[in-house]
């Protein structure tokens, strides 16, 4: 048995139009959890910059907002770089209108043993996932508050950021990271009407997922998680969309798992026999 599947992901879910007056800013949003998010808020009427380094992700986020029926612009930026974070907010500005919603997606991530990381590896990872975040959250608060207008941040954590994740030493610590600041800039940004939470995502197949984190489901993983199935796109959609809507008004500082209580297992068990870290690593097992 397992939970029953999700509506489709064009079923209604929020008011039409609820997201008519927004922009939303989703980095990282031309591929896998990143366009599914932008997808939802086009649906709701939201117009979307999708915000990433390569062309064509871009170009894939907009075409996923338009085949929705959204408008959508994509903007190159480097989101570790400070000045391009700031220029990117301007070209929005000034070809969709002020930024109402900041969806912290981008991050970088890949499995090695702690003591073979580089220097490179490292910093690769938490300046994208840690300084990204909040330096794009930065920008996006002074400028609600220059406004005087309300705004929502959503930034994307992972269950690991509780747990550790052996391989993932630098994004594990990132994670934890985002976490905290989530928790911190909402007490902060209360104030000034800006709401701050995170969603901690479970396993959400798609055509973008690596091949290292696809796992193999011909040997019935389906039967290691409680849900008795992965996610589907349209439900990390639909959390997104409600955390960052007027429905949500008093949410704030939240961490929200949407995993099918998967993350919950591991707490309180182990299904396989222990190998260390370096062991698989090293030999290219990294399923």
């Amino acid at each position: 048995m397992a939970l029953p599947l999700p509506l489709p992901a064009d079923h209604p879910f929020l008011p039409s139009g609820i997201f008519g007056n927004d922009v939303v800013l989703v980095t990282g949003g031309g591929t896998g959890l990143g366009k599914a998010m932008a997808e939802a808020f086009a649906r709701h009427g939201a117009a979307v910059a999708i915000v990433s380094r390569k062309e064509e992700h871009r170009t894939s986020g907009i075409e996923a907002v338009r085949e929705v029926g959204g408008r959508a612009i994509g903007v190159a930026v480097d989101i570790r770089d400070t000045a391009q974070i700031s220029a990117a907010f301007d070209q929005i500005e000034a070809e969709l209108g002020a930024v109402s919603i900041l969806v912290n997606n981008a991050a970088g991530r890949f499995m090695a043993p702690a003591e073979d990381m580089s220097d490179n590896g490292w910093r690769a990872v938490t300046q994208i996932v840690l300084d990204g975040t909040f330096f794009c959250s930065r920008e996006f608060h002074r400028r609600r508050l220059a406004s005087g207008q309300p705004g929502s941040i959503l930034n994307i954590s992972a269950t690991y950021a509780w747990t550790g994740g052996p391989g993932s030493a630098h994004s594990a610590a990132a994670k934890a990271a985002v976490n905290n600041l989530t928790q911190t800039l909402a007490v902060e940004w209360a104030p000034d009407m800006v709401r701050v939470n995170a969603l901690a995502p479970g396993y959400f197949p798609h055509g973008d997922t690596v091949q290292h984190m696809r796992g193999d489901w011909s040997k019935g993983r389906e039967r290691q998680m409680p849900a008795g199935r992965p996610g589907h796109l349209q439900e990390l959609g639909w959390a997104a969309t409600f955390l960052c809507s007027p429905f949500a008004s008093y949410v704030t500082g939240h961490v929200m798992v949407v995993d099918g209580a998967n993350w919950l297992r591991h707490r309180a068990s182990s299904q396989s026999d222990f190998v260390p870290v370096r062991e698989w690593a090293r030999a290219g097992n990294s399923s």
